[in-house]
C-alpha cells in the first residue's frame, strides 16, 4: 500500500506539472499534504512534519544558493565574464576558442545559474563566432555545457546542495568530487560531442545576435582585470579545502580535530562561510567606482530571479520529509535491495525517469534524493566519497534528455534560433552526452573508491 501511494503520489505531481501547468512549488506541497493524509501520518503531525522538511532543507539550501547569486551578479555586471573569455581565447588562440569559451564558462559556472550564465556568455559567443566562422553549435555548445554540468554537479547550485543534504553529504566534499566528476564529464560529453555535431549540423548566427550583443555594453565600460575574477571564482575552491583537508587529516589522526586552530580554520572551510568571504573579496575586488549603495542593489537584484527555485527545492524537502516519516522511503528501500541494484544505479535510473516526464532538473534531483535517502542510511558500508558519487549519478540521471517540457530546451532553441527538430538533434542529445558521461564517472569512483 506505501509502494502505491508514492507511485500515485509522484504521477500525480507529473500531472499537475505537466498537464494543468501548476506551479511545482504548488504542487510538491500539495502532494506532500495529500501523500501525508494517505500515508496515515496522525494529522496533528502532518504541518510540523511538512515544516520540519521544508525548513532544514532551506536551512543549507537558501544560504548558499543566494551568495552564490550574488556572487555571480557582480561579476556579471561588472564585466568579469567578458575579461575571462576574452583572456582565455587569447591565451588558447582561434582554433581552441571554443575550448576557451567553455573554459572561462566552467569557472564562471562554478557560483552563477545555467541560464544567467548562458544569457551572459551569449553575445561573447556570438561574437568569437562572426569572427572566427563555422557552425554556431562549435562555440555555444562548449559554453552551454559547462554551466549545464557545473549547474547540475556542484553547490551552491540548488540541485546538489538539497541532494547532497538529503543524503548527509559533506558538502564541501561534494565541491572537490564534483569539479572532479564535472571537468572530464564536460571535456568528453560536451566540448568533443560539441565539436563532433558542429560538422554535421550548420546552424547560422541567429539575425538577432546583434541586439544580444548590448547585454555587455555597462560591463565593458571599466571591466576587472583578470587576476581579479580568476581570484574571486577560485577562493571559494580554496577556502572549501581547509575543511575537507583537515577533516582528512583529524581522520587519518595526522591531526587532533579538537585544537581551536584546526575547528576555525574548518569552519572558515564550511561552504557558507566560504562563499560569504568570497562575497566580501568579490566587492572588495569589483566594487571600482561604484558606491556601496549600488552593490547592495546588484546583490538585491541578484536575490529576485532564484526565489521561485529557492522555493521549490525547499518544498522537495517538504515531499521527501514526508516520505521519510510515512516509511514509504523505508519500504522502497527494502525493495531495491532485494533486487541487489547498486544504490548509485538505481539513483540514475529514478532521476533519469523523473526528467523525462517533468522536464526540471531540480525536481528531478530533489525528488530522487528523497527517494532513495532512506536506502542509503539504512546502507551502513557507504563512505562519504560514496554519498557524493551518488549524488553525481542523480544529477547525470537529472540531466539527460532535455525535451518540450524543459525550460533549457526552449532557451536554446529560442536563443540559437533552432527549430524543435534541430533542438532535439543537437541540444537533446548534448544533455543526454553529459548524463551519460557523469553517470559512467560516477559508477567508476564508486567502485573504485
Amino acid at each position: 500500500m506505501l509502494i502505491f501511494i508514492m507511485v500515485a503520489a509522484i504521477l500525480l505531481l507529473l500531472v499537475l506539472i505537466i498537464k494543468f501547468k501548476v506551479h511545482a512549488f504548488v504542487a510538491l506541497i500539495t502532494v506532500s499534504l495529500l501523500t501525508a493524509l494517505a500515508a496515515g501520518i496522525p494529522v496533528d503531525k502532518i504541518m510540523s512534519t511538512l515544516l520540519s522538511g521544508f525548513g532544514n532543507t532551506l536551512a543549507s539550501v537558501a544560504l548558499l544558493v543566494g551568495l552564490g547569486a550574488m556572487i555571480g551578479r557582480l561579476l556579471e555586471i561588472t564585466g568579469g565574464a567578458k575579461v575571462l573569455a576574452d583572456t582565455l581565447i587569447n591565451q588558447f588562440g582561434e582554433q581552441k576558442a571554443p575550448f576557451a569559451l567553455g573554459v572561462a564558462s566552467l569557472l564562471f559556472g562554478f557560483p552563477i545559474f545555467f541560464d544567467a550564465g548562458l544569457v551572459v556568455m551569449l553575445p561573447i559567443i556570438f561574437s568569437v563566432a562572426k569572427r572566427f566562422g563555422g557552425s554556431v553549435l562549435r562555440y555555444a555548445f562548449p559554453s552551454a555545457g559547462a554551466f549545464a554540468v557545473m549547474h547540475a554537479f556542484l553547490p551552491p547550485h540548488p540541485g546538489p546542495v538539497a541532494s547532497g543534504d538529503l543524503l548527509g553529504v559533506n558538502m564541501g566534499l561534494l565541491v572537490i568530487v564534483g569539479l572532479v566528476c564535472a571537468i572530464p564529464t564536460w571535456y568528453i560529453g560536451t566540448y568533443l560531442f560539441s565539436q563532433f555535431i558542429s560538422k554535421r549540423i550548420q546552424v547560422d548566427l541567429p539575425k538577432a545576435f546583434l541586439n544580444a550583443l548590448s547585454v555587455n555594453d555597462v560591463a565593458v565600460q571599466n571591466p576587472p582585470s583578470f587576476a581579479r575574477v580568476i581570484t574571486v571564482l577560485l577562493l571559494p575552491i580554496g577556502l572549501i579545502l581547509f575543511d575537507t583537508g583537515l577533516n582528512t587529516l583529524t581522520v587519518a589522526k595526522v591531526i587532533d580535530g579538537k585544537e581551536l586552530w584546526v575547528q576555525s580554520l574548518r569552519l572558515i572551510g564550511k561552504t557558507p562561510v566560504a562563499l560569504l568571504i568570497t562575497l566580501i573579496v568579490a566587492i572588495l575586488l569589483l566594487r571600482d567606482k561604484r558606491s556601496y549603495a549600488q552593490i547592495e542593489q546588484i546583490c538585491n537584484n541578484a536575490l529576485g530571479p532564484i526565489c521561485a527555485i529557492v522555493l521549490v527545492t525547499g518544498a522537495g524537502g517538504m515531499f521527501g520529509g514526508i516520505l521519510r516519516a510515512s516509511g514509504i522511503g523505508d519500504v522502497l528501500s527494502a525493495m531495491m535491495s532485494d533486487t541487489g541494484m547498486p544504490i548509485v544505479v538505481a539513483a540514475f535510473i529514478i532521476a533519469a525517469v523523473l526528467r523525462v516526464a517533468q522536464g526540471s532538473a531540480t525536481v528531478a534531483l530533489t525528488t530522487t534524493a528523497a527517494l532513495i535517502a532512506p536506502m542509503v542510511t539504512n546502507a551502513t558500508d557507504l563512505s562519504q566519497f560514496d554519498r557524493c558519487f551518488i549524488v553525481i549519478a542523480i544529477a547525470s540521471g537529472a540531466t539527460v534528455l532535455s525535451h518540450v517540457n524543459d525550460s533549457g530546451f526552449w532557451l536554446m532553441s529560442r536563443f540559437l534560433e533552432m527549430d524543435e527538430k534541430t533542438t532535439l538533434k543537437t541540444w537533446t542529445l548534448l544533455e543526454t552526452s553529459i548524463g551519460l558521461v557523469g553517470f559512467g564517472i560516477a559508477l567508476l569512483g564508486s567502485a573504485l573508491l
